[in-house]
């Protein structure tokens, strides 16, 4: 019979408190209070847990510096992200060095050859492409890595994800409930987790709930506003225009937002419209927006809580957070027009 290895998250549930705050106790960090300490020492004493030899080895190089990769600092969705886990990450002990991919693999691998190069203690990432050669010798290195919102297939990393496919079917079923069946999707690039994964739920809840699967309502976009724009143009240039839009984005949801602006058409009325990811404002625009939500603080404070833990030996598991449809005005009963020009 095996006996499982005793991590830092049994010792952190058993002495009450984060795997982070177990890690800074058992490291010698001294920004814990006392009472945390002697929880933790009691607690890693009960369980005979003795930190591995890579974790104190790292402890002996550590610079309290990690990078955080996001897609594009633009986007208001990695905005938060990106502030959620640096704020996690200042709290116990650590900086961040903030790399912008700008929706490019080239440039992610120059902010990735930086942290290398700058030695940092790990890294979260929300990774563009299928897996560059960067990302691969960062790997190589063994430096710790969490994906955040984004995974590469066959590149094994805890992860902090969404469960894009309840809100989309939620998305799709109060469109077909609103009368709409000519939807038009403005979807994100394929070579991203996000883009494919959303694109089929989106296509599976269409076929479930009699929204049509004609391939002219699908425009691929590149999650960039801009992108978002030329999809509604060119969705309403179609001789069966779509009744509403449905972005798998905020920008791109911006971008479809600016050219029904253009058109003269009212959201909600002449066309209804939804944005996957809500930000602040979506709520006070007039009508305001229908979103699908998910929680973007949880995701940024749970990327940092893993990569902690793993910089201190353990062996996280990858967390998936639910995403779900909030209903605002602006995607109202299917009213079907001819685009404006």
């Amino acid at each position: 019979m095996t006996t499982r290895t005793i991590t830092i998250k049994d010792v952190a549930d058993m002495a009450g408190v984060s795997p982070a705050t177990a890690s800074r106790v058992l490291s010698g960090n001294p920004a814990t209070s006392p009472e945390s300490r002697k929880r933790v020492i009691a607690a890693a004493s009960q369980l005979d847990f003795h930190p591995n030899a890579q974790a104190r080895a790292l402890r002996s190089t550590r610079t309290n510096v990690i990078g955080l990769l996001m897609s594009d600092v633009r986007n208001p969705f990695f905005a938060d992200l990106a502030h959620s886990a640096e704020q996690t990450a200042l709290a116990e002990g650590f900086v961040t060095l903030l790399g912008n991919a700008n929706e490019n693999a080239v440039q992610q691998d120059r902010y990735l050859d930086t942290f290398i190069s700058q030695r940092v203690d790990g890294v979260v990432a929300a990774p563009e492409g299928m897996g560059s050669s960067s990302l691969r010798a960062l790997l190589a290195r063994e430096i710790p890595t969490v994906f955040v919102d984004r995974t590469i297939d066959g590149i094994d990393v805890p992860s902090v994800t969404t469960d894009s496919d309840n809100g989309i079917r939620q998305a799709v079923e109060h469109l077909a409930q609103q009368g709409h069946t000519r939807v038009g999707y403005i979807a994100g690039p394929q070579a991203t987790s996000t883009g494919r994964d959303r694109l089929r739920s989106y296509a599976k809840a269409a076929q479930d709930y009699g929204i049509s699967t004609d391939p002219a309502l699908i425009y691929f976009g590149d999650f960039q506003s801009r992108s978002g724009s030329d999809g509604a143009h060119h969705l309403l240039s179609l001789s069966q225009p779509p009744t509403a839009l449905l972005a798998a984005d905020s920008p791109m949801a911006v971008g479809a937002l600016a050219t029904l602006n253009r058109k003269g058409m009212r959201i909600g009325r002449d066309m209804g419209l939804i944005a996957f990811d809500d930000i602040e404002w979506f709520s006070l625009l007039d009508p305001p927006l229908t979103v699908i939500s998910h929680d973007v603080e949880a995701m940024g404070r749970i990327a940092v809580e893993l990569l902690l833990e793993l910089i201190n030996g353990g062996q996280p598991s990858s967390v998936v957070l639910p995403s779900e449809l909030i209903i605002r005005a602006s995607s109202g009963t299917a009213d079907p027009v001819v685009a404006r020009t």
